[in-house]
């Protein structure tokens, strides 16, 4: 890859059909550590086509161009246009990212539905939108099919590749992710592209070259979204390299900015906690959870009461954890990562084996292999565990929770040495995990007293 690229390597034709696809959309996964942690994909219209800024050219008290009621109100108007039965129904989409609400998945595919019956060949767009779709409910083989089909009608898309290339590094096929990546960025080497790319090089262990390119991607930020997400992943990144103060600095910007970022809020928690200051991690967990109950917030702020021996206040969330995984399951879904190590750690290890072997058929990714491993060694099977501990880490992922998870299957398996260098490496991040971080610091101390 060569994600330093500062121009695309050859112009893009103009586009096709005249203004009815809408260029300007941009598909951005959230590709920081909230993704790579939890698994979940966030993917976002940035902008609608004709969108400009909020308060310009407005009408007073109109809403603004590229909001879901502006967008209803067109296709309400033009019923018969493809590219605003699209941009509706990506709308919908980060609507349900970001309120964790999937019954709004539901409005989100009629919309872009109805955009291919509108228009069912060469619609871009929509395409695009069923791949972000299908990638937001974790079927990535669909989101994989509908990707191809938006690269093949539109292979000067950018957005396009993007969606490509989520679905490829989910399918754990990180060449072709690459690949991808690269044609995107080199398409147009914007916040989006420049995200990606962060990740790509996050996922291999160089968090150096991701925080440059995440930087790159702050600096072309267009919409306040690619500039708050793109404080979290610094931020993130921060944290990795155990730096909480840094990581606490960069969540106040962005906060400053996006006040209600449930993802900058879940991320200034982390850093209060890994500085000790409980009390105001307990608030931001609460606060993000109050805009969005996404899994990972309610497992770690449950978590970080439970290490308080809160056990009361630890189970409310575990209990809510509980209800959100029932309705995964009658709705048929795959079990994220989350679901799966909440399973494995506080509930039945057995079925969490389960549960992680039915999402590895369809999703075999560096976190599912890593909550996989931590069902098996739960399960006592600790042979299994350490393949797929390995495969984990094949790339080189700075994860301080996948080598604790290594370590604990190396010291069963009565290999100390190996436990203590996984060990080492977790603990560079001091306040990793608020019950596996203490967890970690003494087993070390049991396999070498000295250190």
């Amino acid at each position: 890859m060569h994600p330093d690229h500062t121009e695309p390597a050859h112009p893009p034709p103009p586009p096709s059909h005249g203004g009815r696809r809408l260029r300007n959309i941009v598909v951005t996964l959230a590709l920081g550590a909230a993704m790579f942690a939890a698994g979940a994909v966030m993917l976002a219209p940035d902008q609608t086509s004709g969108a400009r800024p909020s308060g310009q050219g407005q009408s007073a008290g109109a809403p603004p161009r590229g909001s879901i009621k502006a967008l209803q109100a067109r296709v309400t108007r033009l019923p018969k246009d493809p590219g605003g039965w699209a941009a509706l129904g990506m709308a919908y989409v980060q609507q349900a990212r970001t309120t964790a609400d999937p019954a709004t998945y539901d409005r989100a595919e009629k919309a872009l539905r109805t955009s291919l019956t509108v228009q069912a060949e060469d619609n871009t767009d929509a395409e695009i939108g069923m791949g972000a779709l299908a990638a937001a409910r974790h079927d990535f083989p669909a989101a994989l099919r509908w990707a191809r089909k938006a690269t093949a009608s539109g292979p000067y898309s950018s957005s396009a590749h993007g969606v490509l290339a989520d679905a490829y590094t989910q399918l754990g096929r990180y060449d072709e992710a690459d690949e991808a990546v690269q044609k995107m960025t080199d398409l147009r080497p914007d916040a989006a592209s420049l995200a990606r790319a962060s990740y790509t090089f996050e996922l291999k262990g160089d968090t150096d070259r991701a925080r440059a390119l995440m930087r790159r991607s702050l600096a072309a930020a267009a919409t306040p979204a690619d500039t708050s997400f793109a404080h979290n992943v610094l931020a993130s990144l921060d944290l990795q390299d155990a730096d909480p103060r840094a990581a606490l600095a960069r969540t106040q910007i962005g906060l400053g900015a996006a006040p209600g970022d449930s993802a900058l809020l879940e991320t200034r928690a982390r850093a209060h906690m890994a500085m000790g200051d409980t009390t105001k991690a307990l608030a931001d967990y609460r606060a993000a959870i109050a805009i969005a109950p996404l899994p990972h917030y309610l497992l770690g702020l449950g978590e970080l009461e439970q290490s308080m021996g809160h056990r009361g206040q630890a189970e409310e969330q575990y209990t809510l954890l509980r209800a959100q995984d029932r309705i995964r399951e009658a709705a048929g879904d795959p079990a994220d990562t989350d679901a799966i190590l909440f399973e494995a750690d506080h509930g039945n290890p057995r079925r969490a084996v389960t549960l992680a072997e039915q999402t590895l058929r369809t999703r075999p990714f560096v976190a599912v292999h890593d909550a996989y491993a931590r069902a098996l060694h739960r399960a006592g099977r600790n042979a299994e565990a350490l393949a797929q501990a390995d495969k984990a880490l094949a790339l080189g992922t700075r994860s301080a929770l996948f080598h604790y998870h290594r370590a604990a299957i190396h010291q069963a398996l009565g290999d100390p040495g190996a436990a203590r260098r996984d060990l080492t490496h977790a603990l560079r991040e001091p306040g990793f995990h608020p019950l596996h971080a203490d967890a970690a610091r003494d087993l070390l101390q049991r396999i070498d007293p000295t250190s």
